[in-house]
């Protein structure tokens, strides 16, 4: 599972999430940090409103909250959702000693990304993916031909 450093880090670089049953998150408060959520349509469902996305608690958890705002939670994406989002720039997974290795193509150059569990490779891949394509684009370069 990914780390909650990298989920943030993403979270930070802009990566959004829209909950769907079978999402893992944890509520970005200290108190709470040691807890895991799944969305599920029986216990957490979320709920769409104009001001915003809700997640609601259908009562079955063992302490009382009714719901969370989404910008209080933290996803914690999955590895087949991290590979879907690196789409056509994704190019392997590999073992590499103890750990895994992500290959992609970003910016037009390959990059590989290492880490002792996949999904962490992954979101490596990932953050350098949406920093790279948050980075202003390079001004153009005139020449000045003197004859």
């Amino acid at each position: 599972m990914i780390s909650t450093e990298l989920a943030r880090a993403l979270q930070t670089a802009g990566l959004r999430w829209k909950p769907v049953s079978g999402d893992f998150f944890r509520i970005d408060r200290p108190d709470l940090e040691g807890d895991l959520f799944t969305v599920s349509d029986m216990t957490i469902e979320p709920h769409e409103f104009d001001t915003g996305t809700i997640l609601g608690f259908n009562g079955t958890t063992e302490w009382a909250l009714d719901s969370l705002a989404l910008e209080d939670a933290l996803w914690l994406p999955r590895e087949d959702q991290l590979r879907e989002l690196l789409r056509g720039t994704f190019r392997g997974l590999w073992r590499e000693g103890a750990g895994y290795r992500v290959d992609a193509e970003i910016a037009g150059l390959d990059d590989y990304f290492c880490a002792n569990d996949p999904a962490d490779a992954y979101a490596m891949a990932l953050l350098a993916l949406i920093e790279h394509s948050a980075a202003p684009a390079p001004a153009p370069q005139l020449s000045t031909d003197e004859d």
